[in-house]
């Protein structure tokens, strides 16, 4: 019986080896950047067994196999459909080489370097985003597409739905794309059926199931923010759809503060067919809408840069790190989170010490601590190249904004970490117009004026447990 028990233990460890080996080598042979590489093979040796399932699940990026498929033959009439409705776009791009980088880039990779609007409004505040929407949606004619990673039911979101439902009831088709993950209390509340019964179409876009955790990641997730009603009028920023004063409260992190960018012109049938795309990955009905037969004049510009997989991978993270590079007075940024890639926090220390002004406006309090800890782990090499950490203290500032010598912006859904650059389908505006970067400008100096500038010296003063949290958070940052 003892050499029985010595033998399945020898085996058991035999098998061990062997898992944690092969998983090893999986993920050396995936290639992926040393700091990826190097922090799983942490987790897996860490945890034993658990570590490496962990890495099965979630460590490689796997959309399943019938959205990769779909999103494999997409490629092709999307982009046909974006050379089509904005061939003849001739952009007089202002900025210089900083501007034209984005330009190039995006022509590059998505055959189309800007589009023009008439007019933007930088929406700052719940009651202005949901008074506006709404007035919209009453007025809507034929369709109205929304998407985001949170439906949070409560106060304003309330009235916006009922909104949609009378839109519904009198012709207009709604169709509401909505992460799984991010919207658990929607789907599991009575309002989503209230929605479909009144000929809502409501899609959960990448489910989260337990089985589907063997085949797809199921922490890839749909975190664009973004509504178009007629083709003619589209959001996009960094608010989901939720009311501060009902989302989160348990948190005890003060209200989110949000902005939304509404447009309209020929950039709203841009951000569109970026629905459109992830409509058809999630559904597989197509919903490219042709151009209307006369576009209005524009003078204005901007681009729209999707990235996730399938199409625009890393596309937002080359934009920022071309944008870094080129900048040469200052940059400004807003982010909720700051864990960002190797190749991102580098960029941002070395034009720090090339003098660029950089500045980094945090939230004060954070609704996630392992991120928290984490983004203090970047702080003091930061401080010591000169860059700027300036905490808010008005809530939580979830605003995703980057200002470059005040002739580019980016604004949209992408936080500073590395699952909004490399993994997850995001979805940023890079403004152009001197009106537009004016008004981020002026966003981002309200900002500043309401938070607390961290200096070096005091964060020096921080205790030695916190020092030993943040160089354990740091090794997992890449997988945060």
């Amino acid at each position: 019986m003892a050499n029985v028990e010595h033998i399945i233990g020898l085996a058991l460890v035999v098998l061990y080896w062997l898992f944690t080996a092969a998983v090893t080598l999986r993920v050396v042979a995936k290639r992926n950047p040393v700091s990826v590489t190097l922090s799983w093979l942490l987790v897996i040796y860490i945890l034993p067994i658990f570590g490496a399932a962990l890495y099965l699940m979630l460590g490689e990026l796997n959309l399943g196999k019938q959205r990769a498929q779909r999103a494999e033959s997409m490629v092709e009439p999307f982009l046909q459909s974006i050379a089509t409705d904005f061939s003849a776009t001739k952009a007089p791009i202002s900025g210089g080489s900083l501007t034209q980088g984005i330009y190039q880039l995006l022509s590059t990779r998505m055959g189309i370097g800007a589009l023009g609007y008439r007019q933007m409004q930088l929406l700052d505040t719940p009651e202005l985003i949901f008074s506006q929407l709404c007035a919209d949606i009453r007025a809507a004619r034929n369709r109205i597409h929304i998407e985001t990673y949170i439906w949070f039911p409560g106060g304003r979101v309330d009235e916006l739905a009922e909104e949609l439902i009378s839109a519904s009831v009198r012709g207009v088709k709604v169709s509401l794309l909505i992460d799984h993950a991010g919207s658990r209390p929607f789907f599991r509340s009575s309002w989503r059926k209230r929605l479909i019964d009144a000929g809502i179409e409501v899609v959960p876009a990448l489910p989260v199931r337990l089985l589907r955790a063997l085949v797809q990641r199921i922490d890839l997730r749909l975190h664009r923010k973004l509504i178009v009603i007629d083709g003619e009028i589209a959001y996009s920023g960094s608010m989901n759809i939720a009311d501060p004063l009902y989302f989160k409260k348990e948190a005890k992190v003060g209200a989110w503060v949000d902005i939304m960018l509404r447009l309209d012109g020929p950039a709203a049938r841009g951000l569109d067919k970026v629905f459109a795309w992830d409509w058809e990955v999630e559904t597989g009905l197509r919903r490219l809408e042709p151009a209307p037969p006369s576009a209005p004049a524009c003078y204005k510009w901007l681009s729209i840069l999707p990235s996730g997989p399938g199409v625009g991978d890393d596309l937002i993270g080359q934009a920022v790190l071309s944008s870094i590079y080129r900048a040469n007075d200052s940059i400004t940024i807003s982010t909720p989170y700051f864990v960002p890639s190797e190749a991102i926090f580098n960029a941002l220390c070395q034009a720090a010490e090339r003098g660029v002004r950089v500045k980094v406006l945090l939230p004060a309090r954070n609704d996630s601590k392992l991120v928290g800890w984490a983004s203090r782990a970047f702080y003091q090499r930061f401080l010591e190249a000169g860059g700027e950490i300036y905490r808010f203290a008005g809530g939580l500032l979830h605003t995703k904004a980057m200002l470059m010598d005040d002739q580019l912006a980016l604004v949209g859904s992408v936080n500073l970490d590395i699952r909004s650059l490399q993994l997850n389908f995001e979805l940023t505006v890079a403004l152009f117009s001197p009106e537009g970067c004016a008004s981020i400008r002026t966003l981002l100096d309200g900002y500043e004026a309401a938070s607390e500038r961290l200096l070096l010296a005091d964060w020096q003063q921080r205790s030695r447990a916190s020092r030993v949290v943040e160089r354990g958070v740091f090794f997992l940052s890449p997988l945060l």
